[in-house]
């Protein structure tokens, strides 16, 4: 596995979940024991952690992908997915015998709210023994979406042992995602992670201070159409969301995610990492998918450019 040519100009790696995702459009949603008729219907690829190196792909930086799933028809959709999009793959696990995970998303028109519907898939998790980053010499940065606790925790304490930046996503408070809080770098929360710790509604500054004293350099809680707040040793900073046409949110936190990344590895500070990322996030509302909007750079500079 050291030394393998394909992995060798990797800088950053993803460990967490991929999936298909199924999105159908309506006009409104229905009442429980409803029917109500789709006016779109779209299949694509999509996953915390894969969505954010898809994102980073697209930006032009060699990404690497480490999860599981199966040889089903979920998990060949899956891996088509990640070759299409340049995302290395030679590390994922495949067994065979499983389900991949699956998604329904109900997307109502008028601001692209979803509903998801969805299935983690019977396929075995990662565990720490699978973790193995020594096939990633140029490798600068780690990514993970918190879903595999183990695999993450030991993929974090070898990313630290290589001197890597480790970046977590965290959306929902699991066990174990305490610890694995207190192993990164920079970790960027969705409002309701930290809900069971603080109650639903702490102030936002309440929360980048509790969190910050887990470990982290730098926090971030993304918002929504409310933007994103960070906290760092630079200070504490606030960033509005960019005004789109969305057509459906899906996936827009895990684009946030990738582009920050990008941010980091180009050596920018905590504002302008936020405000790339929180306008990368707002062009890919413009299509349906957690994938099909995600800009290129040339994209992004130009939207910028002109805010």
């Amino acid at each position: 596995m050291k030394g393998n040519p394909i992995t060798e100009d990797v800088q950053v790696i993803g460990l967490g979940q991929a999936c298909v995702d199924c999105l159908g459009r309506l006009t409104a949603y229905p009442e429980e024991d409803g029917k109500v008729e789709l006016n779109e219907l779209h299949i694509q690829c999509g996953g915390p952690a894969s969505t954010a190196l898809v994102t980073l792909s697209r930006l032009g930086i060699p990404t690497s992908f480490l999860g599981s799933i199966s040889d089903d028809a979920w998990g060949i959709e899956i891996v088509e997915g990640l070759k299409e999009e340049g995302v290395e793959h030679s590390f994922l696990k495949i067994t065979p015998g499983y389900t991949s995970q699956f998604a329904f998303i109900a997307i109502t028109q008028g601001g692209g709210n979803r509903t998801i519907f969805w299935h983690r898939g019977s396929v075995p998790h990662l565990k720490a023994s699978d973790v193995d980053l020594d096939p990633f010499p140029r490798a600068e940065i780690l990514h993970m979406d918190g879903l595999m606790i183990e695999a993450c925790q030991e993929a974090a304490r070898q990313a630290r042992e290589r001197g890597l930046r480790v970046v977590l996503d965290a959306g929902t408070m699991r066990e174990g995602s305490m610890e694995l809080a207190s192993m990164v770098d920079v970790l960027i929360a969705s409002e309701r992670f930290a809900e069971p710790l603080l109650g639903e509604g702490a102030p936002p500054k309440k929360v980048l201070e509790y969190l910050s004293r887990l470990g982290p350099k730098e926090v971030v809680i993304t918002r929504g159409t409310k933007g994103s707040i960070g906290l760092s040793g630079e200070g504490l900073f606030v960033q509005d969301a960019f005004k789109v046409e969305a057509r459906d949110t899906t996936g827009a936190g895990d684009v946030y995610h990738g582009a920050y990344i990008y941010g980091l590895l180009m050596g920018w500070d905590m504002r302008a990492c936020m405000r790339f990322a929180s306008a990368t996030a707002a062009l890919k509302c413009r299509e349906i998918g957690a994938r099909k909007g995600i800009p290129h750079l040339n994209e992004v500079e130009q939207f910028l450019g002109r805010t």
